[in-house]
C-alpha cells in the first residue's frame, strides 16, 4: 500500500468499504473530505443507490497511484464526487 509523501493517510480500500456499507449514508465522502458530497448522498440515499453503485465500481476500479493523486496529495474539494476530475 503505497502512501504519498506527506500526504493525508487515506486509504482506498477504507473508502472502498465505507462506499460498500455506508455509501447510500455518503460515509467515503466523509472519509474522504469531500463533505458536501457527503451531504447530497445522505439527502438523496446515495442517489437512490445510483451515485454509491457507481463510485463503488469506481473505486474497485482505480489504482492505488490514481487514488492517492486524487485524495492524499491534495485536499479534495467539498462537492467533489469520486467519478470528478481534481479542480
Amino acid at each position: 500500500m503505497s502512501q504519498a509523501g506527506g500526504g493525508r493517510g487515506k486509504n482506498k480500500w477504507v473508502a472502498f468499504f465505507l462506499c460498500w456499507f455506508l455509501g447510500g449514508l455518503g460515509g467515503h465522502h466523509f472519509y474522504l473530505g469531500s463533505t458536501t458530497a457527503g451531504i447530497v448522498c445522505l439527502l438523496t440515499c446515495g442517489g437512490c443507490g445510483i451515485i454509491t453503485i457507481v463510485e463503488w465500481i469506481m473505486l474497485l476500479m482505480m489504482s492505488e497511484e490514481d487514488f492517492d493523486a486524487k485524495y492524499n496529495a491534495r485536499e479534495p474539494e467539498g462537492m467533489e464526487f469520486v467519478w470528478s476530475k481534481p479542480g
